[in-house]
């Protein structure tokens, strides 16, 4: 996959970073991981399936290929937890945690065309958004995510593909990304709260985006009720590494000084366990959205804070 990215990532305005980019990538892919025999055997046997057209048939990213099911069902599952999606490979549906395609029916309406453009997708997982913005016409989209095991998921579904998109993924993280990286569009989305130094990530954002280009924002948020902002004392709906939950308000005085500009809040919703549910393919330990909530009050977490909703707000530089 990285030498198809280098081959055509030279013919597009990345050109300039392209060979850091594939430096880059290939020391990550070199780690010693235990994994990585298994999860790369698991390819090998998906190689073996005639590869079919992907196109997006709502809520799935479809390939139109002939599989035998329980075979790839075991291939994919060698790969779990299946965490962004979902998919749809022949007649298997792959159900992933995330019902991806709400929240890009969220925003879709709301963004600049992305045709011809160069797109960037911080914190892409699996590549399930990156595929969406491929085919929507970007001359190139870049998915960065430096969880490995989203890297082979990605590279299990692109094998599957007869005509790969012009979607790649690629395991680095934000700070890496070379300096002169010129994207139109950049995505950040589930990935702000994670952040120890929120303003630090929201510079790295603006580092990397050309001229007038677009910053696509989604995270957590509380509302006005709760304050300015809360900072969990210890984990926030399970998650261990969440920092900061900002209300709408705050996050764009948080914009505004970073220097973006045209800063719309476009949508706020309550994550539902539709959106974000147990299925049997993110592995042994089945909790979700539903596990992460007051059992009494599912406006409330379990540590009593407020339970998970999400803002998106679009500006640009």
């Amino acid at each position: 996959m990285i030498n198809d990215f280098e081959k055509y990532c030279n013919m597009t305005i990345l050109s300039p970073i392209c060979d850091q980019l594939v430096e880059l990538s290939n020391q990550a892919f070199s780690v010693n991981n235990g994994n990585i025999p298994k999860w790369e055997q698991a390819i090998a046997d998906i190689q073996q399936i005639q590869p079919g057209k992907a196109t997006f048939k709502h809520p799935y990213v479809c390939i139109d290929t002939q599989v035998d099911i329980e075979n790839l069902t075991q291939s994919l599952k060698q790969l779990m937890p299946w965490r962004k999606g979902p998919y749809q490979i022949g007649n298997l549906a792959l159900e992933s945690e995330w019902r991806g395609d709400m929240k890009w029916d969220r925003i879709k309406d709301h963004i600049k065309p992305l045709a011809g453009k160069s797109v960037l997708d911080v914190g892409s997982g699996n590549g399930y958004f990156t595929y969406l913005m491929a085919m929507q016409g970007a001359e190139i989209a870049v998915g960065i995510e430096p969880f490995l095991l989203f890297n082979y998921q990605f590279q299990a579904i692109r094998t599957l593909i007869s005509q790969p998109l012009k979607a790649y993924v690629l395991p680095l993280k934000l700070e890496q990304m070379p300096e002169g990286s010129s994207f139109d569009s950049v995505f950040s989305m589930g990935v702000l709260y994670h952040q120890k130094d929120h303003m630090l990530h929201l510079k790295q954002l603006m580092d990397v985006m050309t001229d007038n280009g677009e910053l696509i924002l989604e995270t957590l948020i509380i509302d006005q009720q709760y304050g300015d902002q809360i900072i969990p004392q210890d984990r926030y709906a399970r998650m261990r590494n969440v920092w900061c939950l900002p209300s709408t308000d705050t996050l764009h005085t948080w914009l505004q000084t970073a220097g973006f500009k045209n800063i719309k809040l476009v949508d706020v919703t309550k994550t539902t366990p539709e959106e974000q549910r147990a299925t049997h393919w993110i592995g042994d330990n089945t909790q979700s959205i539903k596990d992460f909530l007051d059992p009494n009050d599912d406006n409330l977490t379990i540590e009593g804070l407020p339970a998970p909703k999400r803002a998106v707000f679009i500006c640009q530089k």
